[in-house]
């Protein structure tokens, strides 16, 4: 195929925009987000230690590797959460009927088995291993912690939660959060996916994604929040972190969703905060649907990649509605307020039309 020599020229010129961008504001980024995360797992890390001389249940499973914390996201530059994994789920089995978008229940396999739970406690009459119960036998014990241990001047518990969530230096906010991994397992709401008419994931890719499985954490569920069912406490809400992160290795789509959350710090982190990172890596997913072949995601293509999930999330905005990429039923903006998603759409707007328009534009971002 012929194409113009101007418009190749006004694709070189945004390639080198976008690879000085990475160069310059992202990398910076990244690097200041690499020495928080250092600085907060130092402390993390103290506090999880008491945590375990108290109840050793709760093994910290916070370790590095390869630079690399193992169950920490970065929810924003001054934001994270840290998944604690505990042990011994085995005498439970999980159920996902789609009562609870996005959630699931562990309900004991038998119920002679009671006693034989390291989690007896936890265990409801109707024999359900409650996500809440659990939680706040934690909570008592991170808020001990903090007053124990070395980083004590530094470490404060944010009260009004049912969430573990931690002050550190003032500046930081990290979430604790308990959870079992459930490998070589896949949940039915997530049944549909991949679709059977899109050549994207490969099948390998997708058999590889569906023996690492899933998490169950203990947080509070937006969807479930205002349903007065008596499993609302009981019940662990799915993620999919490892399975989001493994599909988006190759091509340049970690390099795209790494310019997407600089440019999201910079020009939309707005009140009510309608446009979340997670947001965004979930449009990345649709967006990799929509254009299966590699060669799409080619450096050269960066440019075209970023507009299409900006026009994605202009969309959402306006339909205030953002499915979860593998429980379609889940809205990722439950919640929001729809003014709040009125100014985000107007200001992912205003950024697109200025990446369409302007070759330079990234100077300026």
């Amino acid at each position: 195929m012929l194409v113009p020599a101007d418009m190749l020229a006004a694709q070189s010129k945004m390639l080198y925009q976008i690879n000085k961008y990475y160069g310059e504001r992202v990398q910076t980024r990244m690097t200041t987000i690499a020495k928080t995360i250092r600085e907060v797992c130092k402390v993390v890390q103290d506090v999880l230690k008491e945590v375990e001389v108290q109840e050793p249940r709760f093994i910290s499973s916070l370790t590095e590797c390869n630079g690399r914390y193992e169950g920490l996201e970065v929810i924003s530059p001054v934001e994270f959460e840290v998944v604690l994994y505990l042990n011994q789920m085995g005498v439970f089995n999980f159920v996902d009927d789609g009562t609870l978008p996005g959630c699931a229940v562990l309900k004991l396999s038998d119920g002679r088995k009671r006693s034989m739970s390291l989690w007896v406690e936890f265990i409801t009459a109707s024999g359900y291993l409650s996500a809440r119960k659990i939680r706040s036998r934690f909570q008592t014990l991170v808020a001990q912690a903090c007053d124990k241990c070395s980083y004590r001047d530094s470490v404060k518990m944010i009260a009004d939660t049912t969430e573990v969530k931690l002050r550190i230096r003032e500046r930081y906010i990290v979430q604790i959060t308990p959870a079992f991994k459930c490998s070589g397992v896949w949940p039915r709401s997530g049944a549909h996916w991949p679709l059977p008419h899109i050549p994207w994931p490969h099948p390998n890719l997708v058999a590889e994604v569906k023996t690492e499985g899933f998490d169950l954490l203990s947080k509070e569920c937006v969807a479930v929040q205002g349903k007065q069912s008596a499993m609302e406490g009981d019940a662990w809400v799915l993620s999919f972190l490892e399975a989001e992160n493994r599909l988006l290795q190759g091509g340049c789509r970690r390099r795209c969703l790494s310019i997407l959350k600089t440019l999201r710090d910079r020009h939309l982190d707005l009140p009510g905060n309608p446009v979340t990172s997670y947001h965004l890596k979930t449009l990345l997913l649709y967006e990799c649907e929509k254009h299966p072949r590699e060669s799409e995601w080619d450096e050269s293509c960066i440019a075209d990649r970023i507009n299409g999930i900006y026009l994605q999330l202009i969309s959402c905005l306006q339909c205030r509605r953002c499915p979860h990429y593998f429980l379609p039923n889940l809205d990722l903006f439950k919640g929001k307020s729809p003014s709040a998603l009125e100014n985000a759409a107007k200001q992912v707007w205003r950024l697109t039309r200025e990446m369409l328009t302007n070759t330079r534009c990234l100077e300026k971002l």
